[in-house]
Parts: C-alpha cells; sequence; structure tokens
C-alpha cells in the first residue's frame, strides 16, 4: 500500500490511485472536474487561523509542523479513513496547492499518516 503527494495543478495519471485534496481552500483557477479529486477533505487541513499564521513562510515551518500535528490529533478518524482508503484501493495520493513541495501541509500529514499504527481490525 502506498500514500503520495502530488500537486493538485499536475496533470493526474493512473499511478495517482484514489486521489484526496487535503488543503482547505478549493486550488484557485482549477474546476472540479480538471482537479480530478476523488475526495476533497479539507476537515484534515490546517485551520485557517493556523494557516494565516504560517503563511508559507519557510522560517516558522519547524512550529508550524507541531502545531499542525497537535491539530491533526484531534482527527483521528480522517487519518483512519485515508487509512482505509489506502488499504482498500493500495495506492492514496494526497493533493496540495502549494507552490512550495517541501514545506506545506501535506508533507506533514504524509509523515503523521505513515507513522500511525494500525488499528486492530483494520
Amino acid at each position: 500500500m502506498v500514500i503520495k503527494l502530488k500537486r493538485v495543478y499536475e496533470p493526474p495519471s493512473d499511478e495517482d490511485g484514489y486521489r484526496v485534496l487535503v488543503d482547505r481552500l478549493w486550488p484557485r483557477g482549477l474546476s472540479e472536474e480538471s482537479a480530478h479529486v476523488d475526495l476533497w477533505l479539507r476537515r484534515i487541513a490546517p485551520t485557517t487561523d493556523l494557516r494565516k499564521w504560517y503563511g508559507h513562510d519557510v522560517g516558522k515551518w519547524p512550529q508550524f509542523q507541531e502545531r499542525y500535528r497537535e491539530e491533526i490529533a484531534n482527527h483521528g478518524e480522517l487519518l483512519d479513513l485515508i487509512r482505509d482508503i489506502e488499504r482498500h484501493r493500495k495506492v492514496v495520493t494526497l493533493l496540495f496547492g502549494a507552490k512550495d513541495e517541501e514545506h506545506n501541509e501535506a508533507n506533514v500529514l504524509v509523515d503523521v499518516l505513515r507513522n500511525r499504527p494500525t488499528r486492530p481490525g483494520r
């Protein structure tokens, strides 16, 4: 089973598997049809306050990661949902809109998911 990351603005491919948008806001300039998103999971994204505070300021990246991990900890059911999709679909691609492919919420989220123990019976 695989979890991948990809900018939502990149063309979709068959290797993407199930495509999950993990941004709170819909990506600018993209229609629903052109985005090819299977699920928009905006509740897993950073809160508006955290997103605005961070403002893609790489100097705040360590603090952003810590604060976002604290927020994610309150969304275990959404993390389980992504892991369940991964188990059934074999490949899940987390989509994000940020230009910075390294310093964005999807990277934090994929790390949390990869290190999350599988619940019994799942």
